[in-house]
Parts: C-alpha cells; sequence; structure tokens
C-alpha cells in the first residue's frame, strides 16, 4: 500500500517506517527538520517537510502523496528540555493532537483515504474498579487540573479519529515506550535514562499507580498490524504485565545501572510540580492489549518489561 507517515522521523515513527518498507509498502515520511530527511531515506521512505499546522501544507503534502493509508505520529517531544521548554513541548504536542489531527483529517478525507490510524495514549485511561482495564475504558473525564490539557487533546483526537464515517478511523492507545529512539535505553545520552541514573525520576508516595509498558518495536509492529488489518475503533498496546509503578522504576534503575530510585511524599511533589505526576504514579491505571492480539494476531516480541528491560534497551 501507498503509506503517508505523519511524523516519520519520531522516536516510534522511524521504526514504524523501516517494518513497513521491510513488508512492501511504499511510505512518504514527514519530518519537521530538513536535517532529518535523509535518514528517513536511508530507511527506504520518501521524505518531505511540513508543518503540520499549517494545513495548507498538509493537504498540499498528503495531495501529493495520494496514499491509502494515513498514520499520525506527530508529537513535539524530544531533547533534553528543560522544565519550560518541557511545558511548551507539551501544549505543542497538544496542538498536534487536536488541530494537526484535524488538518490531516481533512487531507486524508479529500484524497479518499480508506484508513486512518493515530497515536493516542493509555497513561491517562479512567481507574474505576480494577487495576487493569480494556479498550471500553474511557479516558479519565475528570483529570487533575494541570493535566486536563493534555487528556483534553487526547480525547480530541480519538473522538475526532475514530468518529470519521468515509475511512476506518483507528486510535492507538500505546503504552510507555522504552527502547532504541525512545530515552530509555541505554544510548549515552539517552534522557530518561539519564534522568534515572542520577535518581531524578523519583517513587512518588506509595507508587501503587499501575503502569503499561511496550518495547518500541513491538509497538511499531502494532501499529503494523493495525495498517494492514484493524478494524475501526481504539485498540491498546502495550505488554502482557501491568505493574506498580514503583517495581517497574527499581528494575529499570537496576537494568541502568543506576542506584534505587528516590522516595518522595505525594505532597511534597504536589507542592513542586503538580497533581498529574502524582496521580500518574499513585493512581494510573493499567491496560489489557488482549484485543489486538486476538483480532489481529499481534504478538509481542518483548511480552514483559522485565525480559524487555534486560534484552531489549540496546
Amino acid at each position: 500500500m501507498k503509506i503517508f507517515v505523519a511524523g516519520a522521523s519520531g522516536a516510534i515513527g522511524s521504526h514504524l517506517v523501516l517494518q513497513l518498507v521491510a513488508r512492501g509498502h511504499e511510505v512518504v515520511g514527514t519530518t519537521r527538520s530538513a536535517g532529518k530527511t535523509g535518514a528517513l531515506r536511508a530507511l527506504g521512505a520518501e521524505s518531505v517537510v511540513v508543518n503540520a499546522l499549517d494545513p495548507e501544507a498538509v493537504a498540499d503534502a498528503v495531495a501529493k502523496a495520494e496514499p491509502e493509508v494515513v498514520v499520525h505520529q506527530l508529537t513535539a517531544i524530544g531533547g533534553r528540555p528543560t522544565f519550560r521548554e518541557a511545558k511548551r513541548m507539551a501544549a505543542a504536542t497538544n496542538r498536534l493532537r487536536t488541530e494537526g489531527t484535524d488538518h490531516l483529517l481533512a487531507a486524508a478525507h479529500a484524497v479518499g483515504v480508506r484508513t486512518f490510524v493515530a497515536q493516542s495514549n493509555a497513561v491517562w485511561v479512567e481507574r474505576t474498579g480494577g487495576l487493569v482495564t480494556d479498550e471500553n475504558g474511557r479516558l479519565d473525564p475528570n483529570p487533575p487540573k494541570d493535566a486536563d490539557p493534555l487528556v483534553s487533546a487526547l480525547r480530541h483526537l480519538e473522538e475526532a479519529v475514530t468518529g470519521i464515517s468515509w475511512a476506518d478511523g483507528i486510535a492507538l492507545r500505546y503504552g510507555n515506550f522504552y527502547g532504541p529512539g525512545t530515552g530509555v535505553e541505554t544510548a549515552p545520552g539517552a534522557v530518561m535514562a539519564e534522568l534515572i541514573r542520577k535518581r531524578i525520576v523519583p517513587i512518588i508516595g506509595g507508587g501503587g499507580g499501575m503502569t503499561s509498558w511496550v518495547h518500541i518495536t513491538d509497538a511499531a509492529s502494532a501499529t503494523v498490524a493495525a495498517i494492514e488489518r484493524g478494524k475501526p475503533g481504539i485498540y491498546h498496546v502495550a505488554d502482557d504485565e501491568p505493574a506498580p509503578a514503583r517495581d517497574v522504576l527499581s528494575a529499570l534503575a537496576r537494568a541502568l545501572g543506576a542506584k534505587p530510585p528516590r522516595r518522595l511524599p505525594a505532597w511534597l511533589v504536589r507542592l513542586v510540580a503538580g497533581q498529574a505526576p502524582v496521580h500518574m504514579m499513585t493512581q494510573a491505571c493499567g491496560i489489557s492489549s488482549e484485543k489486538i492480539k486476538r483480532e489481529l494476531g499481534w504478538t509481542p516480541r518483548y511480552p514483559s518489561w522485565r525480559s524487555g528491560f534486560t534484552e531489549g534497551l540496546r
């Protein structure tokens, strides 16, 4: 198929392009940076520089590509941000999930795209009864105030994509990424790994919030499955072992050769960094990926973060 990947140079985008090309698909990949076009061409994709917040530029790029499938992997996250820069990246990502989604959908509709696949996130799925939920779980309707813009943007994306009638609209709620290109890896200068080694990422409160993880190559292969045979709706994409944040962070520190993470009381983190990180570390819900395994035949290479942390961080 002819596939247009918006955000092809991002954490998951490059892995996705590589796998799509290996399966014989023709890929046009977008990037914000002209300096990344060569890397995309080396992966086997045609590359194009596009500002996803410019509707005319998006429409033109999609019209020229004439794809059968559009994949939305746009975020503005990356690099080694300061606290202020991280807030700017979050706000920019929210715009990509709202305005950027609308621009891509309009462009895809105009050229008769038959499948539209978009990146969502499972971190803010509502925790109601159990510790783990399937795709019937909704995004938290009452998130902490400092997380509301992020959750609202995800909600806009999911409703816009799964609500289309002219194509198969699919939203993928990914768990936390780790592995090459994600920052949670052993590569020199990996941002998240460096913060963990410096003990800057603490266990907050009891650390009982559930976390779901997925190796970046497994996230890409799940996306390929959705592109090739997915049905309209939402799919969860994570490994088979949702676990409390305290267990995962401790294991990740060991895998990176770091000292155990510090522990901080929830009230202190709430005072310094807001309610959102406290909520994630103490109240978050895990996700089940049984639907995508059952319906699309997806099997993760790393069924548990335990093996993934020891084998898949390089």
